[in-house]
């Protein structure tokens, strides 16, 4: 399948307007979608293009007997000005069915009030702040929420008898998510904060925040930061300032290992232990033939977390739309998404009826090398974790 990139964003002062339909099981399914495709996270678009390609091969390219065509708008980034007006664009121009896709926080959050008005849905494939799908009653969720998986690692800590931990975390949506739940389920196990400290998004020096770890030497430290260069260069540093030596462990999220970015961090990662709903190591049948079709279609790059998502975003909208007959109209297929239940190659999932979002299990991972490369091994599971986010 051919991946036509657009860039173009047209200033839409036309009013919204209520947009739905009920169409022949022939006609074209029109899905914008809203993700990176330029830029430092231009590997985003290229996973959840993957991910979604990978599914329509095995459909034969429809969704529930239709033929799809894909309208993409490219926002490099966080841009969630960019985000609202592409949004608008889709709808009243473009006039798509629903929207998918959404890498960013930010970004999501920005077009919610585009799908209420419009009454559109959207099936978002990685942005990851908790009160997502609580701003707009036609947003679904098929990534995973950074509170759901950050919840889980503070218990497993607890349980190595990990007493004292530092967090380190990006000081935007997600970082100050996966903060405060690593904080509340710690707390609540009886552990300790020792310190709680947030670097800016963009391009943060390390250093102060190492040297800090290692004076005071907590149990461990718990870092969350976007997938990409950043939690290399804090692993880096982290080993440089002989942190392992004083004793004091690194925990992660998935992003600190992301898998699309894993083969290029050299030993850094070596050890690291993390918490997350996907690895590209899964041993599951039903994996290894999801990575073996990816990188058929994609290349050599690895299957991650994003294109999972958006793998399962088409399976949940094909499923969706054989419940409806076809009919696109959001309160009728946003009601067919809930309570779905699908087998993805990262396990099951389900869409919660009530807040739209995901339930998975979440894995706790290690770091290390098999066959020569280095994997996110699973050795210890939490099943049917709920994200701890917004009730609508």
């Amino acid at each position: 399948m051919p991946i036509l990139l657009s860039r173009r964003a047209l200033v839409i002062t036309s009013a919204l307007v209520g947009f739905s339909a009920t169409v022949g099981a022939a006609d074209p399914l029109k899905i914008g979608v809203i993700a990176s495709y330029s830029g430092a996270y231009a590997d985003y678009g290229k996973q959840m293009d993957g991910g979604m390609a990978v599914y329509l091969a095995e459909t034969g390219g429809t969704l529930a007997g239709r033929p799809v065509t894909f309208i993409r708008k490219d926002t490099a980034g966080p841009a969630p000005d960019l985000a609202n007006r592409f949004a608008k664009e889709l709808i009243i121009r473009d006039k798509v069915d629903l929207i998918v896709g959404l890498d960013f926080s930010p970004n999501a959050i920005a077009i919610a009030p585009v799908l209420t008005e419009a009454k559109v849905v959207a099936v978002v494939m990685n942005a990851a702040s908790a009160v997502i799908p609580s701003r707009s009653p036609y947003i679904v969720r098929t990534s995973f929420s950074v509170s759901q998986v950050s919840a889980p690692m503070a218990q497993w800590a607890l349980t190595q008898g990990i007493k004292q931990v530092s967090t380190i975390v990006s000081d935007y949506g997600p970082g100050q998510d996966a903060e405060k739940a690593f904080h509340a389920a710690f707390k609540a196990g009886g552990g300790t904060i020792t310190n709680a400290m947030r670097v800016p998004l963009s391009n943060p020096d390390f250093s102060a925040y190492v040297q800090r770890l290692k004076d005071e030497k907590p149990d461990a430290a718990f870092i969350f930061f976007p997938s990409g260069d950043q939690p290399t260069a804090f692993m880096r540093n982290f080993r440089e300032r002989g942190l392992e030596a004083t004793g004091v462990k690194l925990l992660a999220t998935g992003e600190a290992t992301d898998d699309a970015f894993l083969a290029n961090q050299g030993e850094d990662p070596a050890g690291l232990i993390t918490s997350h709903h996907y690895s590209f190591a899964h041993p599951s049948p039903r994996n290894v033939a999801y990575t073996a079709a990816f990188r058929k279609i994609v290349g050599e790059m690895r299957p991650s977390y994003m294109s999972v998502a958006a793998y399962d975003g088409l399976a949940l909208i094909d499923a969706a739309l054989k419940k409806t007959g076809g009919k696109t109209d959001a309160p009728t297929l946003i009601e067919a998404m809930k309570g779905q239940t699908l087998d993805s190659p990262r396990g099951p999932i389900t869409i919660d009826s009530v807040t739209r979002d995901i339930v998975q299990t979440v894995y706790i991972r290690k770091a290390q090398r098999v066959n020569g490369q280095m994997v996110n091994v699973e050795f210890d599971a939490i099943q049917a974790v709920q994200s701890p986010g917004v009730t609508p």
